[in-house]
């Protein structure tokens, strides 16, 4: 018997297969997902699904499908597709979706992201959680379940032509000059998706010469983990963008939903540079506009935002936080340190395809290599994200908070710190795990490391 409250997660399901869920568990989430819907009063009769190319991603939309008629929908299956396909479709057809998909996880991992209708979020607080005790409560029962019939249809559709053509028409690329660009797909769904976007498999050919590697879509992942946060997962695209004199380097994660960049010297360019440049271009289209950004991006996104005339919003970190605060605020683009990026014009959702788009829209209009073009908005020093483990989150809190009486505090998400010199740390408690997760900023490399090493002395003392 499944126990989905280990698999249900603040944002999304994640879990190995058949471990710790499988093709009934799929059913009977699919089932709790129609009965949610109706009972919220979401009047659509249809739901769109997409999976990527998990061995185990076929078998378990069709159970969620079948789960989903069951309880008198239609079912709309767009194939496979990337994460920010699913939402281009959920948006482009008002539809309530469903991917399924386990991102960046192992191969033995699989899962689902879903939504309502236009793409808006469910996370634990906005009826995941309820979707989570209907679906086990349909596992508990030992009898059989009624099955309304006959079952409501189970069309079929791709969607990728048009996809394709709408981030198209929200980036023009086709007056850059010519760009070499090695791009990593991690055998993900970038395998997929890449070509009809990018390349010239469903549109005009754009002035980029696309280097390959790993297109091959493989759920077992036989190069390296489709992980790109991890820098190990990058190191063939460093070569390979040094080896072939490219422009630059993109590394998509295995839904292709997030977008990782290195420039010409195969160095990785942060992913909070990459915001601060995409929202300079979205300012230029909606000047004032707010900007969304999560309280461990560096602080040059805030600062380059107000440069620009726009509104900079300090976020959660978390998908469903930053789509939520988007959709409150009416923000023109938002950004994260996991390089996910959201955009108003794509339905409030993330799509690291757009991102790149921007990207590569910005360094094809002038000259000057990528390593100058970001250096403009990488502005300090950044430790990354610093995990450790400890018995006691609130005591290890606490500890770090007496130790630095004069800094100002703050706790939108975990402990934020500030300090006169502009430096900050931000330490959250992960919400599955033992963990704290440490990130640190400063003006100048010797302060970031002698501040991370005090915490982090704390914290693991």
């Amino acid at each position: 018997m499944s126990d989905l409250s280990a698999i249900v997660k603040a944002y999304d399901v994640r879990g190995t297969v058949p471990g710790q869920w499988d093709e009934r568990a799929a059913e009977a989430l699919g089932a709790a997902f129609a009965q949610l819907l109706r009972t919220s009063g979401e009047q659509r009769d249809t739901v769109v699904i997409a999976h990527d190319m998990r061995e185990s991603s076929p078998g378990l939309a069709a159970a969620f499908a079948d789960g989903v008629r069951a309880e008198g929908l239609g079912v709309l299956d767009v194939g496979l597709g990337s994460t920010d396909q699913l939402y281009y479709a959920s948006g482009s057809l008002d539809l309530p979706g469903a991917m399924f998909t386990a991102s960046h996880n192992p191969a033995a991992y699989n899962g689902i992201k879903m939504c309502r209708a236009g793409a808006r979020p469910i996370g634990q607080d906005t009826g995941l959680a309820e979707l989570r005790d209907r679906a086990q409560a349909l596992l508990d029962k030992a009898e059989p379940r009624p099955v309304e019939e006959p079952r409501p249809p189970l069309r079929r559709r791709d969607l990728l032509p048009e996809y394709a053509a709408h981030l198209r028409t929200l980036v023009d690329l086709s007056g850059i000059r010519p760009l070499k660009v090695v791009i990593d797909a991690g055998n993900g769904m970038g395998g997929h998706t890449v070509p009809a976007v990018l390349g010239a498999a469903v549109l005009p050919a754009l002035p980029l010469d696309i280097v390959p590697l790993y297109f091959e879509l493989d759920g077992s992942f036989p190069n390296h983990e489709a992980n790109p946060l991890d820098p190990a997962n990058l190191v063939d695209l460093q070569a390979a963008v040094i080896r072939h004199g490219a422009d630059l380097g993109l590394a998509f994660d295995g839904d292709a939903d997030r977008c990782f960049v290195v420039d010409e010297r195969g160095e990785p360019v942060s992913p909070s540079a990459i915001t601060a440049l995409v929202a300079v271009r979205e300012l230029a289209k909606h000047p004032g506009a707010t900007i969304i950004h999560n309280l461990i991006t560096s602080s040059a996104v805030a600062e380059i935002v107000r440069e620009h005339g726009g509104k900079p919003v300090r976020s959660r970190v978390g998908h469903s936080f930053i789509k939520a605060d988007m959709a409150r605020t009416n923000a023109a683009f938002g950004g994260e340190h996991s390089a996910h990026y959201y955009f108003r014009d794509f339905w409030f959702a993330d799509t690291g395809m757009l991102a790149a788009m921007h990207l590569l829209a910005a360094l094809g209009e002038q000259d000057t290599p990528l390593s100058d073009l970001a250096r403009a908005y990488q502005r300090y020093a950044a430790s990354g994200e610093i995990n450790s483990t400890v018995p006691d989150q609130r005591a290890k809190l606490a500890d770090v908070r007496r130790a630095y009486p004069d800094a100002e505090t703050d706790e939108l998400d975990g402990l934020t710190m500030r300090f006169p010199d502009g430096a900050w740390i931000n330490l959250r408690p992960s919400n599955t795990e033992p963990l704290l997760r440490l990130n640190v900023e400063a003006p100048t490399p010797e302060r970031m490391a002698a501040l991370r090493d005090d915490v982090l002395g704390l914290v693991r003392r």
